[in-house]
């Protein structure tokens, strides 16, 4: 089959699973065409199978504001029609779903009918989704997909709520590549951050207000009085600089490393013993699936789709968005030596079921699924 995906190009969850998808159906055959405004951040190995085709933005006077979503629709237009694509993925639904409507409506005026999917991820519905300026765009585009998947029940449900949806929605969850993210021999990684034996606390986002960072300072504060620990901090946004000054004020800079964008982050994931994930929002959690690939166990909020990956007492404990003290107490029982390689070993089978090879074929199903109706509809 010949797949158009469309997404952002960075490192944020709906762009890094895109890739991933794209990637693999490309080694299983198919052909694989990317397009978006730069090369995404993951796809760092070549194969036969994958292409990738930059949408130029003009830049003219006139315009305050480049107009992405007309040039996208074009070049998905000239995709379809050159490469002679069968379907049209789109992840994110905001500019995407909309920008592959346009570009539908203008190839039907040239005989040629291309199924659309949109996935959504999670903020496209959460947070801009739900904003009035958008929200009528967002209703349309999902309701004129010819499907369209989520990634977790909740984002299903959540989507449900919030807007009117005639279309069924699919849920797909996202999934790992468990050759890439699996626990990796670096013992001298780990001997220099922590020479003396200390338990490695992890977090890593996009450092958004959504994730709560501070909240894992404070957490960390806690369990590091009763418990020698250092932090890892991975990753980089708009509230890394309060986290750094919190780090300051309550005088645990030497214990605090603040690494950055990382690509490999799976080689910090292995030499960690816990993940903290106290965000607000999160439609699926994918951050906490790569951190239990590696067999670290997750201590979380109970927001959104985590629950669903997150076992309670299993792979790790959920709490309230906010209840600081709950997550102490929870990390510093799963960081007991009597208690860690459980719940390390539990990690590790909960993300297997996510392996990347079990959630692929339900796309190429979908794909099918989709393409047959609208070949039944002509």
């Amino acid at each position: 089959m010949k797949i158009g995906i469309v997404c952002y190009p960075t490192f944020g969850g709906s762009g890094v699973v895109a890739t991933e998808l794209g990637k693999a159906l490309a080694q299983k055959g198919h052909q694989i065409h990317f397009i978006t405004y730069s090369q995404p951040a993951r796809l760092d190995f070549f194969n036969e199978n994958l292409f990738y085709h930059e949408v130029m933005v003009p830049s003219y006077p006139l315009f305050q504001y480049d107009p992405y979503e007309l040039a996208l629709a074009s070049k998905m237009v000239d995709i379809v029609q050159f490469e002679k694509l069968d379907v049209l993925h789109v992840h994110y639904a905001i500019p995407h779903a909309s920008a592959a409507f346009m570009a539908k409506q203008i190839l039907k005026t040239k005989g040629i009918h291309i199924p659309v999917i949109t996935t959504l991820h999670g903020t496209d519905i959460t947070l801009v989704g739900k904003d009035a300026s958008f929200e009528p765009v967002v209703t349309f585009s999902i309701n004129q997909s010819d499907g369209v998947t989520a990634v977790s029940d909740d984002l299903r449900t959540e989507t449900y709520n919030h807007f009117k949806i005639e279309k069924e929605i699919e849920v797909i969850p996202n999934f790992i590549n468990l050759e890439r993210f699996q626990k990796q021999r670096k013992d001298h990684f780990r001997t220099a951050i922590s020479p003396f034996g200390e338990k490695l606390l992890v977090h890593t986002s996009n450092f958004r207000s959504v994730k709560r960072v501070q909240d894992v300072i404070k957490i960390f504060v806690e369990v590091r009085k009763q418990i020698p620990s250092k932090l890892l901090m991975v990753g980089d946004g708009p509230e890394r600089v309060k986290a750094e000054k919190l780090c300051r004020k309550l005088n645990v800079c030497g214990d605090v490393r603040f690494l950055g964008k990382l690509d490999a982050v799976e080689e910090v994931l292995s030499v960690c013993d816990l993940f903290l994930m106290p965000s607000e929002k999160e439609s699926f959690g994918l951050a906490a699936l790569e951190a239990m690939a590696c067999q670290v166990p997750v201590i979380s909020s109970n927001a959104g789709g985590i629950p669903e990956l997150n076992i309670h007492g299993v792979t790790g404990f959920v709490s309230n968005v906010g209840d600081v003290n709950d997550m102490v107490k929870n990390a510093l029982f799963v960081l007991h030596d009597d208690n860690l390689p459980t719940f390390k070993a539990n990690a590790l089978a909960r993300a297997k079921v996510f392996e990347i090879n079990k959630i692929v074929p339900l796309y190429e199903n979908f794909y099918q699924k989709i393409k047959d109706e609208q070949l039944a509809m002509l």
